[in-house]
């Protein structure tokens, strides 16, 4: 009696979870049209996957059920509002494979036309197929569920890649601030924040999509709030005239928390690029600035031509004159040497963002260093044998300052210079080579004598100190 209570319970058991999965399949076949527009209109992902992810589960359910070998169709019929599943079998005249085919007779009784060859389908009953079955359907649609949710994610912030979005700080991992941004979480990496800035857990935070990556465990949304873009897109955001292309940014420069610089434009000759940028009272300029946390920022007007971009991004200095070597893509800027520390800047800060935004490398030298320097390059050349002071003015006004740009001159260039011949060339050359291994020579003898000096004076006291000890 208790084996026999024992095999009914267990039967019972078995009959009560067959009934719950035939119970779940019998829930998902009929109301499977209101599912799908409701979790459509829930999760944002579109109908069309959704139908086929559950296609794909009542596939796999049916293969469970009934093998591989089985040939079966899933089919959404959007009439009817549910999915439809079909085996198909070969009609033949002597059954082999039961499970793949069916004899001509019975195949005549579902279709009196049939012949040898055919194939028929026949309507199944999708709540038989179990409690596996019903299990493996439910972890397809679950997986399926969350890769779409993923894909939809993706596709709706990667078309949002260089924008600003806010968002509120879940976390701090690391050094790494989790931010929630509603449907999905986005990482500020601690590369890509400020690092005098500081946050909570429940902040407000703003932030520049630095890049979206499309993993395994769901899309990854990198944001910044160092990135040069970053300033751009607040000022897109601030100035009107900005987001309607009547005035452009050319060129952004940060050291993110200290200074930034950016160089603007206008299509239109009646509007002031910087005038818009700054706004009324500086109203425009003084909420990025808010938004950068006391970040100065310098609105300067971009030029066309190098040399005048480069004076104006080195201002308020006041620039002498400007030397372009175009082949190094470098300039020397000479000033007044009341503004060398205005143009430099603090700690060289202007002088490095000047660089940056122009894509020069910039030298600034005062008038008197540069006075100073021209003259002694002036007097180098006239100590080379056989150079006149006519000669060497005429290397002078050709932009041969000195011994060392001689040195470095072609043939080909000198004897473009009026008076000079391809032999007074060749001569020039090679007394301007000379002269620099000579001068490179006495620079190293002098920088060894005056490291032995050095050492001698470290050396001194403390010989000083043992000839005071010494009694004798």
């Amino acid at each position: 009696m208790i084996g026999d209570w024992r095999l009914n319970k267990t039967n019972r058991q078995s009959t009560i979870i067959n009934h719950q999965s035939k119970r779940v399949l019998k829930m998902i076949m009929s109301e499977v049209k209101r599912v799908i527009e409701q979790v459509s209109r829930d999760r944002g992902i579109d109908k069309e996957i959704l139908i086929k992810t559950l296609e794909e589960a009542l596939r796999s359910a049916a293969r469970k059920k009934f093998g591989t070998r089985v040939d079966v169709e899933v089919r959404y019929n959007e009439e009817l509002g549910e999915i439809e599943v079909f085996q198909f079998k070969d009609v033949v005249k002597k059954v082999t494979e039961p499970d793949l085919e069916i004899d001509l007779e019975e195949g005549r009784k579902l279709d009196s036309g049939c012949q040898p060859g055919d194939s028929l389908g026949t309507k199944m009953d999708a709540t038989t197929f179990g409690r596996i079955a019903a299990q493996s359907a439910k972890q397809v649609i679950i997986q399926k569920m969350k890769d779409a949710e993923r894909n939809v994610v993706y596709e709706s912030f990667i078309n949002k890649k260089g924008e600003i979005i806010n968002g509120i700080v879940q976390r701090i991992d690391k050094r790494d601030i989790i931010v929630n941004l509603g449907r999905t979480e986005a990482i500020l990496p601690a590369r890509e924040q400020v690092h005098r800035e500081t946050y909570r857990r429940g902040e407000r935070i703003r932030a520049y999509i630095l890049d979206v990556l499309h993993e395994s465990r769901g899309p990854q949304i990198i944001l910044s709030r160092i990135d040069p873009r970053f300033l751009v897109a607040l000022f897109n955001t601030e100035v009107p005239e900005i987001s309607e292309r009547i005035v452009n940014i050319m060129a952004a420069a940060r050291e993110p928390g200290g200074r930034a610089k950016i160089a603007v434009t206008s299509n239109d000759s009646d509007i002031d690029p910087v005038g818009a940028c700054v706004g009324m009272k500086g109203t425009r300029v003084q909420s990025v600035v808010h938004e950068l946390k006391g970040e100065k920022i310098d609105i300067i007007p971009w030029h066309s031509d190098p040399a005048k971009f480069v004076c104006n991004a080195l201002s308020p200095a006041e620039i002498s004159r400007v030397v372009i070597d175009e082949a190094n893509r470098s300039m020397e800027v000479i000033v007044p040497d009341e503004y060398l520390s205005v143009a430099i800047g603090r700690r060289g800060q202007n002088v490095r963002l000047a660089s940056k935004l122009t894509g020069w490398s910039i030298d600034v030298k005062s008038e008197t260093d540069y006075s100073e320097a021209m003259r002694t390059g002036y007097d180098s050349l006239m100590g080379l044998p056989g150079v006149g002071r006519s000669t060497a003015d005429a290397l002078y006004e050709q932009g041969f300052y000195s011994i060392e740009e001689l040195a470095n001159a072609s043939v080909e260039e000198l004897i473009q210079i009026k008076g000079i011949s391809e032999k007074k060339a060749e001569t020039l050359l090679e007394s301007a080579r000379k002269a620099l291994e000579i001068m490179d020579e006495n620079d190293y003898i002098k920088k060894d004598k005056d490291i032995s000096e050095a050492m001698a004076q470290q050396d001194s006291p403390e010989d000083a100190a043992d000839g005071a000890e010494d009694p004798g």
